[in-house]
């Protein structure tokens, strides 16, 4: 992999398929060198594939969230053979608990959602922040959901609310902490995006529900940070 000195690098997890390949095409377009985070190789040289038959030159990289050291080798790898970090896309998820209930929780359910949809966009975003830091310049989205907002909490899915809950505290916090640094933290709400998490209830299209993260991922400084947003529209935490 080469880059350019001032050619933007982005990280997506998740990268493969539905939302992440579409923000991955859409960031490619746009020029920047983009890699996509995949827990099977062969899945990322499909994507690859798929995406230089459009004229898109698009890496993969090896990457579970759920893996501290794999997100610390994903990280570095692109750091080192690229020359730099710029963005990071935390669009890896899974929602595995559509008919759970609070008051009777699978915990294995509930451990294995946080640990994918909360801390592993933590631990990408712990691993990522000092790269950025070196040009002082970054812009990371977390991929929520309007399931997690607490304008719109309410009873099922529960530990997926609770994971984008989270999700969406700790990109106020970043975003406080790295303030002034040149680094902006966001998060964007897809709404009920035609992915395999769907269940069938979908409103839009990958392609259509791209359209606010790849704003957030290329907001000019001085751009919103710590929101949430909907088609480019704040929405109520």
């Amino acid at each position: 992999m080469t880059t350019h000195p001032n050619q933007r690098v982005a990280i997506i997890s998740g990268g493969n398929r539905g939302l992440g390949l579409s923000i991955a095409t859409r960031l490619a377009e746009q020029g920047m060198q983009v890699v996509i985070g995949v827990r099977e190789r062969l899945a990322g040289r499909e994507a690859e594939t798929a995406l230089a038959s459009k004229g898109l030159t698009v890496h993969s990289h090896e990457l579970d969230v759920t893996d501290p050291a794999s997100v610390a080798r994903a990280v570095a790898d692109v750091a080192a053979q690229l020359g730099r970090l710029d963005v990071l896309i935390n669009n890896a998820a899974v929602a595995v608990d559509r008919g759970q209930a609070a008051s009777a929780p699978d915990f294995e359910r509930v451990r294995a959602t946080l640990d994918t949809n909360l801390l592993g966009a933590w631990r990408l975003a712990a691993a990522a922040v000092p790269e950025m830091r070196k040009n002082s310049y970054g812009r990371i989205v977390n991929i929520t959901s309007h399931l997690g907002s607490q304008s719109n909490m309410g009873t099922g899915n529960v530990s997926y609310r609770v994971s984008k809950a989270g999700l969406n505290a700790l990109t106020q916090i970043l975003a406080a902490e790295v303030a002034g640094t040149g680094i902006l933290v966001n998060a964007a709400s897809p709404g009920r995006t035609n992915t395999r998490m769907a269940y069938g209830e979908t409103e839009r299209t990958p392609e259509e529900a791209a359209d606010t993260p790849v704003w957030l991922a290329t907001l000019p400084e001085g751009g919103p940070t710590g929101g949430l947003f909907y088609e480019r529209k704040p929405l109520g935490w």
